[in-house]
């Protein structure tokens, strides 16, 4: 077990969670509804908000990943770190795929709280969450 894991697990911001298999439906269909929600806002020009939405598509998509294995989280960055153990470590993702959604949560920081973004910057992470958001379906069996 990674050293990172069981420090987010000690922290408890990632613990067992009995019922979170439950919310996987909900998880995939919120990710669903923000990544059609950043292609609409990248469009319309809102490179701000699609950026912001595009990352919530992403995170949404590895919430429900994470509760398809019994855990919650309480920390954006155990997210990442539960991504790690529980798919990259078991061969059901690829260290790439966490690299970009690393880099879609900087994105998401940088528009959110420095008002940092770029067309090109909300182009890029919606093109990742995409390919992410489908991968995560495929292997919920969505």
């Amino acid at each position: 077990m990674r050293a990172e894991f069981r420090a987010c697990l000690r922290r408890k911001d990632i613990a067992s969670f009995r019922a979170a298999s439950s919310l996987v439906p909900r998880e995939v269909s919120q990710a669903d509804h923000d990544l059609q929600a950043a292609e609409k806002s990248c469009n319309a020009g809102e490179c701000k908000w699609a950026t912001i939405q595009a990352y919530y598509a992403m995170f949404h998509a590895t919430r429900a990943l994470v509760y398809a294995e019994g855990y919650r989280e309480k920390s954006h960055y155990c997210l990442s770190i539960a991504l790690l153990e529980l798919y990259v470590d078991t061969s059901k993702l690829s260290l790439a795929q966490v690299k970009d959604f690393d880099r879609a949560m900087l994105l998401r920081e940088e528009a959110d709280y420095r008002g940092n973004f770029s067309e090109a910057g909300a182009r890029d992470v919606i093109d990742n969450a995409e390919r992410f958001v489908a991968a995560a379906k495929r292997l919920l069996g969505y």
